[in-house]
C-alpha cells in the first residue's frame, strides 16, 4: 500500500478493494476444463478452493455435509443456534421473517438466552462425521480454550478461531491471556485462525502453527464493523501484504507454508476470482452461499457479529434466492451477474489467462481501475 499525507500529523497508507483492481489476460489462453481448481490443507484434500463460513444463515450439520459433497470444506460455528438448541429451524424460520426494527433485539435474545450446550457440539460434531465428511468447526476467540479442545475430542478435523481482528496473544481483564502458539502446540488438530489484515499481524498469526490465516473481518455485506468502530482494510490489499506475509514466512521457517483464506467482500464470482489473482489460496464464502434456496437462513444472511451482546456490528440482509447449492457453486447460470455458477467462473478466468492451477493463477497480472 502506499504511503501517503492524511495531515500534518498523520501518514496513511492507499489500500484497494476488489472493486478497484482488475485481472489481465496473458498471451496464452487454455480450456477452462483443463484447469484444476483443487486444494490441500494439512491432509485434507478438497475439490475447490472454498469454504463456507461459519454463520448460521449458510451452515447447519445438513448444509455442512451438502456442501462437502460438493467439494466444499464447510464450518459450523459452535456458538450460534446449532451449538445452543436442540432444534434451531423455527427460529431460523423466525429470523429471516423479521422486520428490520427488530431483528437485532430479537437475535440478541436468542443466542444469550442458552448457553452452548457441551452435549450439543459433540452430538452435532458426530451427525456430520457419521456422513464421512471433513468436519470442521468454528469458535471466537473467547470461547476458544472450552470448544476446540471439546470439538477436537469429539472428532472434528478441522478447527477455526474466527474473529473480528484475531492476535496472536488476546490480553484479557482476567490477567490470563490466549496464547495461540501454546494453544495450537497443545492441540492435535489443525488450525485455522483470523481475521487479519495487514503483513505483521498475518506473521504473527503464522508463527503461531496455524495451518491457515482468514484474511479480512468476515462478512463482507453482513457486517458493519467500519461504520461501528472505524476498522476496515480494502480486502485487495490486505490478501496481496498477508500473502506476502506467507513468503517471508515460508523462509523464515525453512519451508512452512501457511494458507492464505480470503474472508470478507466477495459477493459475487469476480470478487472470489480477484482474490486468488492477490494471492490466496483459498476463499471463504458467506454471501454468495446464502443465496442459495436450501442455505439455512432461508433467504436471510447474518453473522456472529449480528447478535452480539453489548455491540453489534453486522446486520440480518434478505437476499433473494438464485438456486441450490450446486447451481450457485456449478451453474448453469441463468444471470450474468455472478451470482451462481462460482467454480465455473474461476475456471474460465484461470483459463482466459493461462494459468493450470490456483498457485499459478496467484501470478496473474493485475492492474488498478480506480
Amino acid at each position: 500500500m502506499t504511503d501517503i499525507q492524511i495531515g500534518g500529523a498523520k501518514r496513511a497508507r492507499r489500500g484497494y478493494s476488489f472493486d478497484e483492481v482488475a485481472i489481465a489476460p496473458s498471451r496464452r489462453t487454455r480450456d477452462p476444463q483443463a484447469v484444476s481448481t483443487t486444494w490441500t490443507i494439512d491432509a485434507y484434500r478438497f475439490d475447490t478452493p472454498l469454504l463456507a463460513a461459519p454463520m448460521d444463515s449458510v451452515v447447519s450439520p445438513a448444509s455442512a455435509v451438502a456442501l462437502s459433497r460438493l467439494g466444499l470444506l464447510a464450518v459450523l460455528n459452535l456458538e450460534g443456534l446449532w451449538g445452543r438448541y436442540e432444534d434451531p429451524e423455527p427460529l431460523l424460520e423466525e429470523i429471516a421473517g423479521l422486520a428490520p426494527d427488530v431483528v437485532t433485539p430479537r437475535m440478541q435474545e436468542l443466542y444469550s438466552a442458552r448457553p452452548v450446550d457441551a452435549g450439543l457440539v459433540t452430538a452435532r460434531i458426530a451427525e456430520m462425521k457419521a456422513a464421512g465428511i471433513t468436519v470442521a468447526v468454528a469458535a471466537s476467540p473467547q470461547g476458544t480454550t472450552s470448544l476446540a479442545p471439546l470439538a477436537a475430542q469429539a472428532g472434528a478435523d478441522i478447527v477455526v478461531i474466527r474473529g473480528t481482528t484475531v492476535s496472536a496473544e488476546h490480553v484479557s481483564t482476567d490477567g490470563v491471556p490466549l496464547n495461540l502458539k501454546q494453544f495450537i502446540h497443545e492441540l492435535d488438530v489443525p488450525v485455522i485462525v483470523g481475521g487479519c489484515a495487514t503483513y505483521q499481524a498475518a506473521l504473527h498469526l503464522m508463527r503461531t502453527g496455524a495451518a491457515g490465516v482468514l484474511v479480512g473481518f468476515g462478512g463482507g455485506a453482513s457486517h458493519t464493523t467500519a461504520d461501528v468502530i472505524g476498522v476496515r482494510v480494502p480486502m485487495a490489499s490486505a490478501v496481496a501484504d498477508v500473502a506476502a506475509a506467507r513468503r517471508d514466512y515460508l523462509d523464515e521457517s525453512g519451508g512452512r507454508y501457511v494458507h492464505v483464506i480470503a474472508d470478507g467482500s466477495m459477493g459475487r464470482s469476480g470478487d472470489i476470482v480477484k482474490a486468488f489473482a492477490c494471492g490466496a489460496d483459498a476463499a471463504m464464502l458467506g454471501t454468495a452461499l446464502s443465496r442459495a434456496s436450501d442455505a439455512p437462513g432461508r433467504g436471510a444472511h447474518w453473522g456472529a457479529e449480528a447478535w452480539h451482546p453489548h455491540l453489534p456490528r453486522g446486520e440480518r440482509h434478505l437476499t433473494p434466492t438464485v438456486g441450490p447449492f450446486d447451481t450457485v457453486l456449478n451453474g448453469p447460470s441463468a444471470s450474468a451477474d455472478g451470482t451462481m455458477n462460482i467454480i465455473g467462473a474461476l475456471r474460465k478466468a484461470m483459463a482466459i489467462t493461462g494459468y493450470s492451477d490456483v498457485k499459478e493463477f496467484q501470478r496473474v497480472e493485475m492492474v488498478v481501475t480506480a
